[in-house]
């Protein structure tokens, strides 16, 4: 067989894989969205068949056979090359999980899920601590299986960010929290600037629309994909025609559904700039979590919480909440929208006070893991940490432990990408700026379309070709380096608060 047809039926195989696999993102999307209640069961039984059938499909020694023998061949793209070495790596890992325990993780994640669920509904963490201690004994099984050098985090860690580690990781924190410590504690001996009037009602109706309106101003193509309500904002995709967001509304925080609009958008954004012909290819799939989340934090805070795109919205705004607005002025609502203040919720921290959240969590899971911790230890861990990290007393479980749905899905190693995306975010957005001059003015003006196409350009497009690093030292000339993000946080904030 000629090297074209062999590649033509790879591809055949993983665009099939593909729709297996997004048959089951859909399902999943519908049990955080409109699931009746009661569906619930066999929604899981339909969950783990799929997960079953595309384990088995990307397992058969058919596959890597095929994989195998494109490697030998040198006639190859150097696209066709990456596509064919990044799915035999793939391959390689997926061939040391067992049909068994995929199913089995499959099922407890959805037992999970729902306790989660339930065990909000309750303010309690008791009804779901069972079911998240069997699901972490299934990730430490799961490392096992994996294998990995030191730390059992780091092979969940692999899964998340390639390359990353436990040791990479603490020293990062280390080198960062000190100074953000520094910046909040110079913040606090400054007069505090008000934000009272996030806090008002705002009907979830005319949240709804201007969070729509927003999603359009910022380019989501709503012909590939849409927006709903969930209990915890997420985004995902079935192929770039079609990707989906979510956000949730408080009718007493104006915050909570922009930002998350904004937020997501960005996640969306990506999606849709994938390349549709590697659909179900390596480089038809976003670079990393990192990365992922560079482009959903890009836009909120770089954009999103700046004075220059606030220019362009903010008359409308006003327009649409008048009675809310109409006193506010522009440099107040922008002072307001970046006030930094320790609270309990992840997802509406400000920019400094996130990466305390998510290194509680970080730690969290690994002793989680290497059990020196047990779940039962979950809340009064999180409560001293809030304590010892922000000064913070958590009230309940629903406002500390239960807030986030990570661990439910048994996303464990998640949340570091969390703060490496905010690093990567401030050195793209630095670099944008060198290389668009007048990219401040157009954001003025309401036009982020070429900071769109830049994105398109230099993070996109690439799909998988590039790891998070070696994709930074393409667009900005350099790895990621962290001293991006303190500068942009001590110019930003050194305005707000007069340092």
């Amino acid at each position: 067989m000629t090297t074209v047809a062999l590649y033509k039926t790879y591809v055949h195989k993983m665009q099939r894989l593909a729709d297996v696999r997004h048959a089951h993102a859909v399902l999943q999307w519908d049990q955080e969205t409109y699931l009746p209640q009661r569906g619930a069961a066999f929604r899981g039984r339909q969950l783990s068949t799929l997960s079953e059938l595309a384990h088995g499909l990307f397992s058969e020694d058919a596959l890597g056979n095929l994989l195998q023998e494109l490697q030998t061949k040198n006639d190859l793209s150097p696209e066709e090359s990456r596509n064919v070495a990044l799915s035999w790596e793939d391959y390689s890992k997926a061939k040391k999980y067992t049909p068994d325990f995929v199913r089995r993780l499959s099922d407890q994640t959805h037992k999970a899920f729902h306790a989660w669920m339930d065990a909000r509904k309750q303010n309690a963490f008791a009804p779901f601590e069972k079911d998240l201690d069997a699901l972490i004994s299934l990730k430490r099984e799961e490392a096992d299986l994996l294998g990995y050098d030191g730390h059992p985090y780091n092979a969940l860690l692999n899964e998340f960010e390639r390359g990353a580690t436990v040791g990479f990781l603490d020293e990062t924190f280390a080198n960062l929290l000190p100074s953000l410590q520094r910046i909040l504690q110079q913040i606090a001996a400054r007069p505090q600037v008000d934000a009272s009037f996030l806090h008002q009602h705002f009907a979830k109706e005319e949240q709804w629309a201007w969070g729509m309106d927003l999603l359009k101003k910022l380019n989501f193509d709503f012909e590939a994909g849409r927006q709903d309500l969930s209990e915890h904002p997420f985004s995902t995709s079935f192929n770039p025609q079609d990707v989906r967001i979510t956000t949730r509304i408080d009718e007493n925080d104006f915050g909570n559904m922009t930002w998350s609009c904004i937020h997501e958008a960005g996640h969306a954004l990506y999606e849709q700039g994938l390349p549709e012909p590697a659909y179900g290819l390596p480089l038809g799939e976003a670079c990393s979590y990192s990365i992922h989340e560079s482009q959903s934090r890009l836009w909120e805070n770089n954009v999103g919480r700046g004075h220059t795109f606030w220019k362009a919205h903010y008359p409308k705004l006003q327009q649409r909440f008048l009675a809310q607005f109409q006193n506010v002025t522009l440099d107040q609502f922008y002072k307001g929208i970046n006030q930094v203040q320790p609270s309990l919720i992840r997802t509406e921290a400000d920019e400094i006070t996130y990466h305390f959240h998510v290194y509680i969590r970080y730690e969290l899971e690994k002793r989680l893991l290497d059990r020196s911790l047990t779940t039962q230890d979950v809340p009064r861990y999180w409560q001293e940490a809030y304590r010892n990290w922000m000064n913070i007393t958590v009230p309940d479980d629903k406002q500390g432990c239960l807030q986030d749905v990570h661990w439910s899905h048994g996303s464990f190693g998640y949340f570091p990408t969390y703060s490496l995306g905010s690093f990567y975010a401030a050195q793209f957005y630095a670099q944008a700026k060198k290389n668009l001059p007048g990219l401040e003015e157009e954001l003025s003006k309401g036009n982020t379309q070429p900071l769109l196409q830049w994105l398109r350009q230099g993070v996109h497009r690439w799909g998988r070709f590039f790891e998070s690093n070696d994709l930074c030292r393409n667009l900005t000339g350099k790895p990621l380096d962290v001293s991006y993000f303190t500068d942009y946080i001590l110019e930003k904030y050194g305005t707000i608060y007069n340092l």
